[in-house]
């Protein structure tokens, strides 16, 4: 499957921003998707994710400003960011992999595939 995230941006704190990814492939219904971020000089982490069965997780700091989702007939998934802080500021990158399992995975090595960050910047 192929990722592509859009939807990146400059805002002001307290702006909210809606960041999409498209993928291809003919099963993505049955595809776990997330998304992690990483900020300069820091490691990339771990933010949202939705699996298969449309079981949701989150980064504690973005719980309740953030909101993963998915259309299956579109092939997407999208994370809405409210009340962004100047700390979200990072490139998102969307990832998926195969679903089969019921809990959410975090972990980078869990996800297969991954597409082109998008640049999210938030301005004080």
């Amino acid at each position: 499957v192929q990722l592509q995230a859009s939807g990146g941006g400059l805002v002001q704190a307290g702006d909210s921003l809606s960041l999409s990814c498209a993928a291809s492939g003919r099963t993505f219904s049955n595809y776990d998707m997330a998304w992690f971020r990483q900020a300069p000089g820091k490691e990339r982490e771990f933010v949202a994710a939705i699996n298969s069965i449309g079981y949701t997780d989150y980064l504690e700091s973005v719980k309740g400003r953030f909101t993963v989702s998915r259309d299956n007939a579109k092939k997407t998934v999208l994370l809405q960011m409210n009340s962004l802080k100047v700390e979200d500021t990072a490139v998102y990158y969307c990832a998926g992999r195969y679903g089969g399992r019921i809990n959410v995975q975090r972990g980078i090595t869990d996800y297969d595939y991954w597409g082109w960050g998008t640049q999210v910047t938030v301005s004080s």
